[in-house]
């Protein structure tokens, strides 16, 4: 393994970043975001705005997008707690138009979610005190998001 490894997923775009972590007797140290391995890998966003959310257990986030010019690429990751995080292919052209992948984030397996743009994303905290960690390649626009219901 090297700094990080990649891992597609069967719906086109989607991807985990699985970091290499470094434990010593002070703790661990990894790298989240390593544009020139994630680039090389199709994992391409200039980020534009950093998010953090505290959900309790049992509540639910999402599913959320926005729409144009304002669509979100997404680069999600658990600090404290854990998740199932959803992303659902709304792309009219794409061949898994509708469908969905779900992916467990735990501060233990350290896995990060890359959603690019043209996913709804949404999110259920399985534990209390979960912190919630994103990455935006898009500013925020409350006139432009759409939760899907």
């Amino acid at each position: 393994m090297g700094i990080m490894d990649i891992i597609k997923l069967e719906i086109e775009g989607l991807a985990i970043i699985r970091p290499k972590v470094f434990y010593d007797d002070r703790g661990y140290f990894f790298e989240s975001w390593n544009k020139e391995i994630c680039e090389k890998n199709g994992i391409v966003g200039d980020f534009l705005q950093d998010n953090q959310s505290l959900s309790m257990k049992g509540i639910l986030r999402g599913l959320h997008l926005q729409n144009p010019p304002y669509e979100q690429g997404k680069l999600v990751r658990v600090i404290k707690g854990s998740v199932i995080d959803v992303a659902v292919d709304i792309r009219k052209d794409s061949p898994t138009y509708g469908e969905h992948i779900s992916v467990h984030l735990t501060e233990d397996n350290k896995k990060i979610f890359w959603i690019p743009p043209g996913f709804a994303h949404g999110f259920i905290a399985l534990e209390d005190n979960t912190i919630f960690s994103y990455k935006c390649t898009n500013i925020y626009n409350k006139e432009s998001e759409v939760t899907l219901k």
